[in-house]
């Protein structure tokens, strides 16, 4: 299914292909971990493994944007649909065969700790964010649920393009552990310029997934990645539009917020990396203290949310309404 040049192509960006359209790649975290040089921030803020955890998605070239921030090389999406596609049986073994064989090198490590990488090589967590949509996936239901029986938690990373597909993980009770809608723009025209959707109506899908999302009841999260001089701020919104008042994007981003209502907040920055550093270089990071700045920004607009914690590395913040249930 995966296109012989492509597979080359993620081979040497230390991608393992996971049967026809799924793959692995193992975490820097993951390899901070296991020697004990720190932890990635998604351990610190809910409590799961770095070093058990398989970052996969089960639709590794396929998604209906073309995002500016994506570090995947956009310029050779496979569109976003997928016929023929492996059991979630079938992509469970083979992710945790592609995780051992990613791991194996480790083992001779001078900093490795033993009991770590032993009980690696069973991944309790699956992160279903690497590239691509996961939800392109067909039988993202039975992914879920397989991962269910093996008593593994799992995170799905989703664009929010697929309303039908989070009401249907509600309907049939196979939301993952944590649900996340990546949200990068707070505006239609500022949502069309940096996500280049193949879908005429990507925007209102979006906002239909965000309407659904605030239904849910369990852990739900709202993320926003942040791009300098893109993403931010207005202002050259206001030059452009030449309006005297019009609302800044803290503003919008929480109205958006608001309609979710979802348990946790991650104001996250851009990190220039992969193929992203072709669309946006390392001027359009932003430094973790803007990345606080402008979460204090959005809280003056939800005073039901306040900041739990940060990790500086990663120039992450995560807002939240209380401590309760944070850690898994």
């Amino acid at each position: 299914m995966i296109p012989e040049d492509i597979s080359e192509l993620l081979k040497r960006q230390h991608y393992v292909i996971a049967g026809k359209h799924s793959a692995v790649q193992v975490c820097r975290w993951t390899k901070k971990a296991l020697t004990g040089e720190g932890v990635c921030y998604k351990q610190k803020f809910y409590g799961i493994k770095s070093y058990g955890c398989c970052q996969m998605t089960p639709a590794v070239m396929w998604c209906p944007n073309k995002c500016l921030h994506c570090w995947r090389a956009i310029e050779l999406t496979l569109g976003d649909k997928m016929e023929n596609t492996d059991s979630a049986k079938e992509i469970v073994d083979k992710c945790i065969e592609a995780q051992k064989k990613l791991l194996t090198g480790f083992k001779s490590h001078k900093k490795i700790d033993m009991v770590k990488w032993e009980d690696a090589q069973e991944p309790s967590q699956f992160a279903i964010s690497l590239s691509g949509e996961p939800l392109i996936y067909d039988k993202i239901c039975d992914l879920v649920e397989e991962l269910r029986a093996r008593n593994k938690t799992s995170f799905i990373v989703t664009n929010g393009l697929y309303p039908e597909k989070i009401q249907e993980m509600i309907d049939k009770n196979c939301l993952p552990t944590q649900l996340y809608i990546s949200v990068n723009s707070p505006n239609k025209e500022l949502y069309d310029r940096f996500h280049r959707s193949s879908m005429k109506d990507a925007w209102e899908k979006l906002n239909k997934s965000l309407e659904i999302m605030g239904k849910i009841k369990g852990r739900t999260v709202f993320r926003i990645n942040l791009v300098k001089d893109l993403n931010m701020n207005a202002s050259l919104e206001k030059k452009r539009k030449q309006e005297k008042e019009p609302k800044d994007y803290p503003e919008l981003y929480s109205e958006m917020i608001k309609k979710a209502n979802p348990m946790f907040i991650e104001v996250k920055g851009f990190m220039s990396v992969g193929y992203a550093r072709e669309r946006l270089g390392y001027d359009k990071m932003p430094y973790h203290e803007d990345i606080v700045d402008f979460a204090k920004k959005i809280l003056k607009f939800l005073p039901e949310y306040k900041i739990l914690d940060e990790h500086e590395f990663s120039r992450v913040v995560l807002l939240g309404k209380s401590e309760e249930g944070r850690k898994i």
